[in-house]
């Protein structure tokens, strides 16, 4: 499991990425509607001022149980090794182990 400072530090980030998300997309607009290099430099430049961690390229996928950084799956938010974990406890349905 992942330590409980990281899970809170990631939240953090969700929440500074919905707090700007608005203010990015109004900026971006405004940036593909302006044709002069100085403006769009200008934009450019408030387009920085948010905090880093703002950023949607900053933010981690993360499962939802353990924590876990790697091998999740998007549909489920968990990782593999839950989903497997699962599957082999029967609480998923139509999921069987694969043999061959």
């Amino acid at each position: 499991m992942a330590r409980k400072s990281i899970i809170q530090r990631e939240k953090k980030k969700q929440r500074l990425e919905r707090k700007y998300n608005l203010f990015r997309q109004s900026l971006k607009k405004e940036m593909s509607e302006v044709s002069s290099l100085d403006d769009k430099l200008e934009i450019y430049r408030k387009l920085q001022s948010p905090p880093r961690n703002s950023a949607p390229a900053r933010l981690r996928r993360r499962c939802l149980k353990t924590g876990r950084p790697r091998a999740n799956y998007r549909d489920f938010e968990l990782s593999g090794y839950i989903i497997r974990e699962m599957a082999h406890a029967c609480l998923l349905a139509g999921v069987t182990k694969s043999s061959w």
